[in-house]
């Protein structure tokens, strides 16, 4: 969620992300804009990560796959729709606290677009952070098509409104 404050006459500052107060039980956020993953995304985090597994980097031999072509590493997968999610559900958050229940329903390839939504489905105020509280959210991604592609369920420490970093 990308919101702007005031700071002086006509002069705003944009606001990225919800605040504690922000987050209900029950709300789904969809966010936009979406991430179409190429060749190079692919290869770069295969090389980055030392994933080389040949489905992800070897052409020929993806080709002799069930696939037919190179499969995207599903670590990068999981990066994108995490990515996709931050600026709207946790870009005031202060610490993930942990993921969980992370499944993988679809393949990706180069040239899919990624489209993200979050659930909240717990949020309390930290018992030893009185500016803080801890939400969880279930995330899940699907591609151009519809074809839901993943979901995970995160939770993380948030900042109430006026105890942020940029506050």
């Amino acid at each position: 969620m990308i919101t702007a404050v005031q700071i002086a006459p006509n002069r705003y500052r944009a606001v990225y992300g919800r605040y504690f107060e922000d987050f209900n039980v029950g709300d789904v956020y969809e966010h936009r804009p979406g991430r179409t993953i190429t060749d190079a995304d692919n290869i770069q985090f295969s090389l980055l990560t030392m994933n080389y597994h040949p489905m992800h980097c070897d052409a020929a031999y993806a080709s002799k796959s069930e696939f037919g072509k190179l499969l995207v590493s599903s670590g990068l997968t999981v990066a994108v729709v995490l990515g996709l999610t931050v600026n709207d559900v946790s870009a005031q958050a202060v610490a993930n606290l942990g993921w969980k229940d992370i499944t993988l329903t679809h393949p990706v390839f180069a040239g899919d677009t990624l489209y993200a939504e979050s659930e909240v489905l717990d949020k309390r105020e930290s018992k030893s952070r009185p500016k803080q509280g801890i939400v969880t959210v279930r995330s899940s991604a699907t591609n151009q098509d519809g074809a839901k592609i993943m979901t995970f369920e995160r939770t993380f420490l948030v900042s109430k409104r006026g105890h942020g970093v940029g506050d």
